[in-house]
């Protein structure tokens, strides 16, 4: 009786269940692997018994899914831009235009895929929110105003950098400084009433620099 076995790499012993009892089975003959689909034949000698031939293949685990994600995965393609923004006065503001119009070019070569934007400072932050009204950057800026307190009176050791240093630092850990955003069909795939914003936490305007990657198929 022959049984065909798949083994992968060096093999020391296997066990075995023959006629309803164990039987120990050494390799005689250590197998090696030469390059993907390579097969090499070996036996085992067992006592007592017919020896048993064993094949050695190397394949994918699946082949059908494992080939169509290596093609996949072959035709990602990159595309990173740093974008810097006027000064803005501190508040909350939408920069989803300005975002598109120096990436367009790029974002639409992007069937499918993600945008990463990153917000290089530590004193502004970003955020998805409302794109109409102008309200609710109003009173998001409210908001935060009223939870993070601001002034001599404060209790903030670092203090170095002006009274709104400190609560600007915390703002923007709180709506952190990066997004991520699926890309489909060349754009960005956002709901109808999102938009990007900046949210500038310091008194004093500043330029800023946010970094966008685009990467997908």
């Amino acid at each position: 009786m022959v049984m065909m076995v798949k083994v992968k790499g060096l093999i020391g012993r296997f066990w075995f269940g023959v006629g309803g009892g164990i039987v120990l089975a050494i390799v005689v003959v250590i197998i090696g692997l030469r390059g993907t689909q390579k097969a090499m034949s070996s036996t085992f000698l067992f006592s007592g018994v017919v020896p048993l031939r064993v094949r050695s293949v190397l394949t994918p685990a699946n082949p059908a899914t494992d080939r169509a994600s290596m093609a996949s995965s072959s035709g990602a393609k990159w595309a990173q831009k740093t974008i810097t923004l006027p000064p803005l006065r501190r508040g909350c503001h939408l920069i989803t235009p300005k975002i598109l119009k120096e990436i367009r070019e790029d974002l639409s070569d992007f069937n499918c895929g993600l945008a990463h934007v990153f917000l290089q400072h530590t004193s502004a932050s970003l955020t998805i929110n409302e794109n109409y009204d102008p309200d609710v950057q109003a009173d998001t800026e409210t908001f935060l105003n009223r939870i993070v307190p601001e002034g001599n009176s404060a209790p903030w050791r670092h203090t170095m950098e002006g009274p709104d240093d400190m609560p600007a630092h915390i703002k923007s850990s709180m709506f952190g400084c990066q997004l991520t955003i699926p890309i489909t069909k060349g754009k960005l795939s956002m709901g109808t009433w999102q938009g990007i914003w900046l949210c500038e936490h310091r008194d004093a305007p500043t330029a800023r620099r946010v970094v966008v990657t685009l990467n997908g198929i």
